[in-house]
């Protein structure tokens, strides 16, 4: 055999190891994981627009209600490695692809990327917290979006990058909102596996909890591009101040409500993910 035939033979028992069931035990208990921060942040976000919120509605609050449970050490622990497995399930993707249609184009292999790395950073923040460092305390995105902000504004082109990195998260939760709304996500689902009844509630939590998740991002992404604009980094936002922002519309705190429930939703629906997804 010569070394074009064991290199290739080597790729491909690498690709069968990042398919395999360490990798797909890693999804799931990753989804698990995003579940688990979803329904807290909706958990919280719920109380405050009924007046009864006493913590920030972000990941750092969602860890501070997880800390203050029975094994609430345990269990973030826990969290956090169910984000390192969904970290190295993106890693996998970008490095050999995904399941389903074009899985292995340039585009689904960048996103991996972008995913990966995005679950890596929140991975560390909440092993940060677990270990006692304070990484993911409460009011850490607010402040963090605010600081982050401020520092890119003072460099050359500043406005510019924080406008376009808005625009960005800005167009990115519209995508998220309307693929929910269509109901791309069953190309992921393994729906022979589900009852009728089954794919109709899992159909509920992706388009309300998706729809929802969406119209966060697109806020978000817009208060940045108003900081951006008026050159006032106080005006970006992290999660918590997004969601109370909601609160503040003409439809006050039911539109809060209506959000949070959605937050709650997709927490389930990335239950749903663990359970039946395609990896």
């Amino acid at each position: 055999m010569n070394a074009t035939a064991i290199a290739r033979e080597g790729r491909r028992d690498a690709e069968r190891a990042a398919r395999g069931s360490v990798t797909e035990g890693a999804a799931r208990a990753g989804l698990v994981a995003r579940g688990v921060i979803y329904l807290l942040v909706g958990a919280l976000a719920l109380q405050i627009a009924f007046g009864d919120g006493k913590r920030q509605a972000d990941r750092g609050g969602a860890l501070a209600e997880l800390s203050d449970k029975p094994f609430g050490a345990v269990l973030l622990w826990a969290l956090g490695a169910g984000l390192v497995g969904m970290a190295l399930w993106r890693l996998s993707e970008a490095l050999f692809g995904s399941v389903g249609r074009d899985g292995r184009s340039a585009k689904k292999r960048l996103l991996a990327v972008v995913r990966c790395v995005f679950y890596g950073f929140v991975a560390y923040s909440v092993l940060s917290f677990a270990a006692g460092s304070g990484g993911g305390g409460q009011g850490a995105s607010d402040k963090q979006s605010k600081d982050v902000t401020a520092k890119v504004l003072e460099v050359p082109a500043g406005q510019w990058i924080v406008a376009l990195a808005g625009a960005g998260v800005a167009v990115a939760g519209v995508w998220i909102g309307v693929r929910a709304l269509m109901r791309s996500y069953q190309e992921d689902f393994k729906l022979g596996a589900m009852s009728p009844w089954t794919r109709r509630l899992v159909d509920v939590t992706g388009v309300g909890g998706g729809a929802a998740r969406g119209l966060v991002f697109a806020a978000a992404g817009a208060f940045a591009v108003r900081a951006a604009v008026d050159y006032e980094p106080d005006k970006a936002k992290g999660l918590d101040d997004t969601l109370r922002s909601f609160a503040d519309t003409p439809l006050g705190p039911w539109l809060l409500a209506c959000v949070a429930a959605g937050l709650v939703l997709f927490g389930l629906f990335s239950f749903a993910l663990a359970r039946w997804r395609r990896v």
